[in-house]
């Protein structure tokens, strides 16, 4: 699975360290959105309040889908179009629209569905990680899936990210100390993080030459028997 084709390398001085650019939001996103008037005022009395009522519920905020024309339908200012955005961008122009009925409005927006997939290697057991912080590194994202397993190559290991519109690949070798400065690498949402497995060679022979094996042994009975009974 996801092996490279032979005669074609992967790149790997080129993988940032951090993110060129901030993410940009896209179709299908989840978006949280937590709204206030006066600059965040509200918010601030919610969180001196024991049990908060409506002021707790204002802060957890309300999630909608980003839908297929790129617009998130809202309440009050109805339908932005938000996809391509990054987040300050987004909270700026929501500030905006919602200062038409409301006074110094604070918009807080966050990204519910960022997510890396991680195939740790040889068991099989590939996990959806969410990205809960924004600089989530990749030492952070192997931990949340279990580490390396023994099974797998910390040499090895391929993050296939979307560069430009199209998946490039990009090998991370982590067993050396000068690979340690990947450690610290920032995964980004969509991320594909694939750790190689070591070769099995002894069980790949002997898969390849099982059938040839029982076909001798099948004729050396038949011959034996035949021999027995002349």
């Amino acid at each position: 699975m996801l092996k490279t084709p032979i005669g074609e390398l992967e790149a790997i001085d080129s993988l940032p360290i951090q993110p060129n650019e901030p993410y940009r939001i896209g179709i299908d996103d989840k978006l949280t959105f937590l709204v206030s008037t006066n600059d965040g005022a509200k918010i601030l009395d919610g969180m001196t309040q024991a049990g908060g009522g409506q002021s707790n519920q204002m802060q957890r905020g309300i999630q909608f889908s980003v839908l297929l024309d790129s617009t998130v339908i809202l309440p009050i200012i109805g339908k932005v179009k938000v996809a391509g955005l990054t987040v300050p961008q987004a909270e700026s122009l929501l500030a905006q629209k919602f200062s038409k009925d409301y006074k110094d409005p604070f918009v807080k927006v966050t990204v519910a569905n960022k997510r890396v997939i991680v195939f740790p290697g040889g068991n099989g057991a590939a996990q959806v990680i969410n990205l809960e912080n924004d600089n989530t590194t990749l030492m952070e994202v192997l931990a949340f899936a279990g580490g390396i397993p023994e099974s797998g190559r910390a040499s090895r290991i391929k993050i296939i990210r979307k560069v430009g519109g199209t998946r490039k690949v990009f090998l991370v070798d982590l067993s050396t100390i000068e690979g340690l400065q990947y450690t610290d690498l920032v995964v980004q949402s969509s991320d594909y993080i694939y750790v190689e497995p070591k070769p099995r060679l002894a069980s790949a022979v002997l898969r390849e030459t099982a059938p040839i094996l029982s076909l001798i042994s099948s004729a050396l009975v038949v011959v034996s028997l035949l021999t027995l009974f002349n």
